[in-house]
């Protein structure tokens, strides 16, 4: 057997999800999934990392240190589901969490310490999967598209899988083999945040807050003309750019807005900009398939399809035999196989890099 470990902890910053998965055969079998929330103190540590502050070295080193932790708890509800000893994985994949993300400035930053992780699990760690991407002129995300064309990718179809975690991409998977793909702008974190602010809660379950709003037409038009959505590919965002500050810039010119109708416009945000994406770069999709958490919010698929349009089957990626909420963890498993193999990991027609390269540094158990 061939076994990797993935980790991934995303822009919603909730939790680490992990699997466990073989390799050696033709196609990806999943040993075992899991998902270790994230305790209230790291999320907001982490969170408040997003941006400068006071002492911030400390606070990310301290942060990190956690952070590795829990990634190892993730190692070990793995391996005990499976029933798999450290000594048989290969190499664990960990992205860490991003903190920054500046491609334009040369530099990407995912918060872990991956030799304490080693240290822990007793097993090798592959980290820092962005950096070299970005070294080499391109801008270190998204990474997945590469994975999303190995697991899903079917000759003579065009698909496109969209990934709505905090902030969205697609990978569109061209029948002929070519793969293109981009960050599309805020998926859940906009959402999330609003939620937190006025339910107390950490996301819209279902999306049923928003499903008893109605859209506000000028701020989606407002937040439609951010000119981040009119760039060309290959782009990338995140927090830096899709923050509360963001927002609430936005919504300085509607001090009535009811909360459940920003809610609902947050919500088509998300869908319409990504059906903009899906319908310049992959027109002719015969389906798109969802991962990530907004594949779990009944109202975001629902405005998504209607966005689209009819234009193609909208899923998630559990019709294609991975549960949405696996589809990140397994790819990072598979960079670090790519890396263990001195294999390409990124896609330079996705990323804009120069070339092809190894991604990843190795920190030996």
């Amino acid at each position: 057997m061939a076994l990797y470990i993935g980790l991934m902890s995303g822009t919603s910053l909730d939790g680490v999800d992990g699997a466990l998965a073989d390799f050696s055969g033709d196609s990806t079998r999943t040993l075992a999934a899991a998902y270790i929330p994230f305790p209230a103190a790291l999320r907001s540590d982490l969170m408040a990392l997003q941006s400068a502050g006071h002492n911030e070295i400390e606070r990310e080193a301290l942060a990190a240190n956690a952070l590795a932790a829990r990634y190892a708890d993730c190692v070990a509800a793995l391996l005990a589901e499976a029933g798999v000893a450290a000594g048989a994985v290969r190499a664990i994949g960990a992205h860490g969490q991003t903190i920054r993300h500046r491609p334009e400035l040369g530099f990407t930053r995912q918060s872990n310490n991956p030799a304490l992780l080693a240290e822990l699990s007793g097993i090798d760690v592959i980290a820092d999967f962005r950096s070299r991407d970005v070294a080499a002129g391109g801008q270190g995300a998204p990474l997945v598209p590469a994975f999303h064309q190995a697991q899903f990718g079917k000759a003579g179809q065009t698909r496109v899988v969209a990934n709505i975690g905090g902030i969205s991409n697609i990978s569109v998977l061209h029948g002929d083999g070519a793969v293109s793909g981009f960050d599309t702008g805020p998926g859940n974190a906009l959402m999330d945040a609003w939620t937190a602010r006025h339910l107390g809660r950490d996301y819209d379950a279902d999306g049923a807050w928003a499903a008893g709003g109605k859209e506000i037409p000028a701020l989606l038009a407002a937040m439609l003309a951010e000119p981040y959505f009119a760039l060309p590919a290959p782009k990338s965002t995140g927090r830096d750019l899709f923050h509360p500050d963001w927002l609430a810039a936005m919504l300085a010119a509607f001090p009535a807005a009811a909360p459940t109708d920003v809610q609902f416009t947050l919500t088509r945000l998300t869908a319409l900009t990504l059906a903009q994406a899906i319908r310049a770069y992959g027109a002719q999709a015969d389906a798109v398939y969802i991962c990530g958490g907004g594949a779990y919010n009944g109202t975001l698929m629902r405005e998504l399809a209607a966005a689209l349009d009819g234009q193609a089957t909208v899923a998630s990626t559990a019709a294609l035999g991975v549960p949405p909420n696996r589809v990140e963890a397994l790819a990072f498993a598979w960079l670090a196989q790519r890396f263990t193999q001195r294999a390409d990991g990124n896609l330079a027609a996705v990323t804009g890099a120069r070339g092809g390269r190894v991604l990843g540094a190795l920190y030996p158990r």
